[in-house]
């Protein structure tokens, strides 16, 4: 497992960090999102995405239905990447975007950590 890239996208004051890891099973998948989860105790939703090998997955954490996750899966999709964990930890800036405005914050988020990688 490596940390390939960061990028950090802010929007109305809140925070979106993306990170872009290097993995080869599900365990350092699950490994890094409990690692990040400890890191970013303030950190208001941590979702994520990741492709390994045949098998996917996704996660809003909390963040309404479809708006992070699957914008993040979507450019793992996209990009053609495999073994590959996209994270993107949201820190809430006290201004609410709306489901498109989350949408497209996300998916700003996980396009910059991975073309910029």
């Amino acid at each position: 497992m490596k940390l390939i890239n960061e990028y950090t996208y802010t929007i109305k004051k809140s925070k979106f960090i993306g990170l872009y890891y290097e993995v080869s099973t599900i365990e350092e998948a699950n490994l890094i999102l409990n690692n990040l989860k400890k890191e970013h105790k303030k950190a208001r939703h941590i979702p994520y995405a990741y492709k390994i090998g045949g098998l996917a997955k996704k996660s809003d954490d909390k963040e309404p239905s479809n708006t992070a996750g699957s914008p993040i899966y979507n450019m793992i999709e996209r990009k053609n990447l495999d073994n590959v964990l996209i994270v993107v930890v949201r820190y809430f800036g006290g201004i609410k975007l709306g489901a498109g405005g989350l949408t497209r914050a996300y998916l700003e988020a996980a396009i910059k950590v991975i073309d910029e990688a």
